[in-house]
């Protein structure tokens, strides 16, 4: 009995290896779905594509772009949870995965168990944009008219819970202001009403606000960042134009369904490290004022949980109410 119950150990053990090296070597041969839980012309959906084009090339099948904007990203995310977990469909989020278990009551999957990272692909800092018309020429300014009529001052943001809801809010907090947030489903809207001066101010991931600053359509007050941004060397972090504690940082990774087999999650991740090293889209990158980052899979797992905490602790004391 026990070399009965031995052999069948093997037996199973060499039938998972061997699934495992049949997926690697096989994998992939039909077109990769890349879900995008952002509209077209996000910044996530920017850098998506940036590296899309280098991944398939490498790969040898295309990687087609899915926008699932809405509901501050949660209806992409619900897409790849229950999506088949064979490596076929990815999703490329931003920090935002982190926040919506902080910020709706209940979500239709579970936010750590329901994905495999793969790799975080950049960080981005958010620039504090606003419309010349509004005659605030400093961030000193802003937070001074936001004081003089509390309540009076509102933000725009890529949805409720958003990552750049975030970043408001903790500008907020540390700047004491009392600001509405307006939300939108991605952030080619809400750069257009600040544009148009209907909302006051956005935070910003740079790549969709870099064309309108340098043209002198908005006025990049500070950047949300821990450090200034290599795109805008000339504008000052919130921290050193006078509001300390209002760091953030955005981030875009990929993630894939949970049980996606570990060996296409470790040449997803690979094929994203190899697609960052190229020159093309380190080009791509400095343009859009983003930096490459990369993580093992398993610790963008650990980082994951970490951001999840961090945040619910910064939702809580915002005193923002979980919707449903």
């Amino acid at each position: 009995m026990r070399f009965t119950r031995r052999a069948a150990l093997l037996a199973s053990l060499a039938l998972t290896a061997s699934f495992g090296a049949t997926a690697q070597n096989g994998y992939p041969s039909k077109p990769i779905r890349v879900i995008v839980p952002f509209a077209a012309g996000s910044t996530t959906d920017i850098i998506a594509r940036a590296i899309a084009d280098k991944m398939g090339a490498s790969m040898g099948q295309t990687l087609v772009i899915d926008n699932r904007g809405g509901a501050s990203g949660t209806i992409g995310q619900q897409a790849v949870a229950t999506a088949a977990p064979d490596g076929y469909t990815i999703m490329i989020h931003s920090s935002s995965h982190t926040v919506s278990p902080s910020t709706f009551a209940k979500l239709p999957f579970d936010t750590v168990t329901d994905f495999a990272g793969v790799t975080p692909i950049s960080t981005l800092p958010n620039a504090l944009v606003i419309s010349p018309a509004k005659n605030i020429k400093t961030l000193k300014e802003l937070v001074a008219a936001a004081k003089a009529k509390p309540g009076t001052v509102n933000f725009a943001s890529a949805g409720q819970g958003s990552a750049t809801h975030l970043n408001a809010e903790k500008f907020k907090l540390a700047a004491k202001i009392d600001a509405t947030n307006i939300p939108f489903k991605g952030s080619a809207d809400a750069v257009t009403e600040v544009l148009s001066g209907r909302v006051d101010y956005y935070f910003s991931p740079i790549a969709p606000v870099i064309g309108q600053i340098k043209e002198g359509h908005l006025l990049a007050l500070a950047v949300g960042s821990p450090q200034r941004a290599a795109a805008l060397p000339d504008v000052p972090t919130t921290a050193e134009a006078g509001v300390p504690g209002s760091e953030f940082n955005f981030w875009i990774g990929m993630m894939a369904p949970a049980k996606t087999p570990r060996d296409i999650v470790n040449r997803l991740h690979d094929e994203v490290a190899k697609a960052l090293a190229s020159p093309e889209v380190k080009e791509r990158f400095l343009k859009l004022g983003a930096d490459a980052w990369t993580l093992k899979p398993e610790q963008f797992d650990a980082y994951i949980k970490d951001e999840i905490a961090s945040n619910a602790t910064l939702v809580k004391a915002a005193g923002l109410s979980p919707t449903n």
